[in-house]
């Protein structure tokens, strides 16, 4: 044996559960086809959104949070609706669900502590929901952010696995591609694939596939912690569901071209039981990076309730279509309406004053004041005069971006960034005059003007990330800004079928010997937890936890 256990993927999943094998003193492979400046994948570039239920930070700010508000909020969202038979595929979703909620209201927080995980105290409020009191969002803000964003997450179990291999309880195996699982008697021997030539690309850059040797290494157990599809658009099409109307011709991308799902293949070819492939995680708030890593690269706006949003033909989207409200209610509604089918952008219309207190931006590099971890930039930024550093790079330097004084000419610049012109600058100003007439009193008929009041009521939101309600027209707010809006592709929320020890079933049901998975390769946990929605900050957190458990059952079993 050259290890207890092969670990496949240096992301957060398979860096918790290499953490919970070695400080047992387990053996440990950690193979990877990228260099070692990519340890800690795709969590090293995310904003560091953590979902906790009851926390000191939510009761803080006067919110009054539960298990059972959290588990229905969940459930709503998730619709699970592949519940029958023995081979349902949505069985052990609602179990790994159920069991990562009640983590979230518990143990999370002090695991979290207990590791070098430590919170801001901001928590934000995602997806906000569809408008009713059971179906899609979160009841109340539940959206907390590590400090150091998504580097205060991954980094603290990348340290632990460098000293691990220091002591000799872990072996690295960079540039080593996995082709192959070792299927002998039934069950998972080992792995083999392609060694890789050196390459020194800087985390996140694309590297090369140059084959210079093979390699086979042979443990009791591996565990697949490779992620999804995101960074391969064909895929990302062969899996799209018919739900969601037609895939776009022209996507962006949110995870570098190493996250491939190349390894839920190879596991299929070998037996594994593959589940809810059809459903996926695509934000529509997508923006071109002016500085990008990887191809295609793309950086998501975190907005607040207060845009303007607009389709590719200049109508203003329907609720619960709204900023911040249901991510794949927006994106059925942009890929399914017939005659946007053929478009594949939408707009968002704001002020600069919208813009200096809504607009964030997703990424680890994008918000270096707590990144940096850095309280005094934090406040300036966060609570100051003036849009962030980085949304206002974005504003000078994107190419999504334009902005004037008057609407007339803001739409024909927004015209000048399409094949052809889309927008009519008489309808665009009707809808933001009708918008603007409903701004004179703390109450309205209007859906999104509603909502931008409800959040106020909220500190945080009021604090940091709700501009006061004016008028679009207002001069006084501007100028004027335009921005285009791409889907960006970022998560599998399907996957390998696991049990509640992570470890992966065959075709057939029953458990695959020697066989465990971790993160977005099992849809993290069970195969789809979060069924066909994500309420946000989950992403990190169900890696952790099914690295977690994934990496437990097998140091009491190897």
């Amino acid at each position: 044996m050259d290890a207890d256990v092969i670990v496949v993927g240096a992301g957060l999943a398979g860096l918790v559960a290499t953490h919970e094998l070695t400080r047992r003193g387990r053996r440990v492979a950690l193979v990877d086809q990228e260099n070692p400046a990519n340890l800690g994948g795709q969590a090293f570039w995310s904003f560091g959104g953590l979902f906790l239920v009851d926390s000191p930070e939510q009761r803080r700010l006067n919110l009054s949070d539960s298990f059972d508000l959290a588990w229905r909020d969940w459930q709503g969202s998730a619709g699970w609706d592949r519940l029958e038979g023995r081979l349902a595929e949505d069985e052990w979703a609602v179990r790994w669900a159920r069991a990562y909620v009640e983590f979230a209201a518990g143990e999370k927080r002090s695991w979290l502590k207990q590791h070098g995980i430590s919170l801001t105290p901001m928590v934000g409020w995602a997806e906000r929901g569809a408008g009713q009191a059971f179906g899609h969002g979160n009841s109340v803000p539940r959206f907390h952010v590590a400090w150091g964003t998504g580097t205060g997450v991954s980094e603290p179990f990348a340290s632990r696995a460098r000293e691990a291999a220091e002591s000799a309880r872990l072996t690295f195996h960079h540039r080593h591609r996995v082709d192959h699982l070792l299927v002998e008697g039934g069950r998972i021997a080992g792995v083999s694939g392609a060694v890789l030539a050196p390459d020194p690309a800087p985390r996140g850059a694309p590297s090369n596939r140059d084959v210079i040797g093979s390699f086979t290494l042979r443990a009791q157990a591996v565990v697949l912690a490779s992620g999804g599809i995101g960074g391969d658009h064909d895929k990302v099409r062969r899996f799209w569901p018919e739900r969601l109307g037609s895939p776009p011709r022209s996507m962006i991308t949110g995870v570098p071209a190493y996250v491939d799902g190349r390894l839920l293949d190879i596991a299929g070819e070998a037996g594994a039981r593959l589940v809810n492939r059809d459903r996926m995680w695509h934000y529509v708030e997508g923006v071109q990076n002016w500085a990008p890593v990887w191809p295609q690269h793309a950086i998501r706006i975190l907005p607040g309730p207060s845009p303007l949003w607009l389709d590719a033909l200049g109508r203003q989207l329907p609720a619960p279509a709204l900023p911040g409200h249901d991510t794949m209610a927006t994106l059925k509604h942009l890929r399914t309406t017939p005659d946007l089918a053929g478009h594949d952008h939408s707009w968002f219309i704001v002020s600069q004053k919208i813009l200096e207190k809504e607009f964030a931006l997703s990424g680890s590099e994008q918000n270096l004041d707590i990144t940096e971890r850095n309280l005094l930039k934090v406040l300036m930024s966060r609570l100051g005069k003036g849009a962030p550093p980085a949304v206002d790079a974005f504003k000078h330097k994107g190419a999504d971006f334009v902005f004037a004084d008057d609407l007339e000419t803001l739409v024909a610049r927004m015209n000048s960034l399409t094949e052809r012109p889309l927008l009519d600058p008489a309808l665009v100003r009707q809808q933001i005059e009708d918008r603007d007439a409903q701004m004179d009193n703390p109450y309205s008929k209007d859906f999104q003007i509603m909502s931008i009041h409800n959040s106020r009521r909220y500190l945080g939101d009021k604090l940091a990330r709700t501009a006061t309600p004016h008028r679009l027209l207002d001069p006084r707010a501007g100028p004027l800004i335009g921005v285009r809006l791409h889907v960006l592709t970022r998560k599998s929320l399907g996957g390998l079928q696991t049990d509640l020890s992570s470890q992966v079933l065959k075709a057939d049901g029953t458990p695959f010997e020697g066989l465990y998975a971790a993160g977005e390769a099992a849809g993290f946990g069970g195969g789809g937890l979060h069924g066909y929605n994500a309420l946000e900050g989950t992403f990190l957190g169900g890696c952790i936890f099914s690295g977690r458990a994934a990496g437990r059952a097998l140091a009491g079993q190897v």
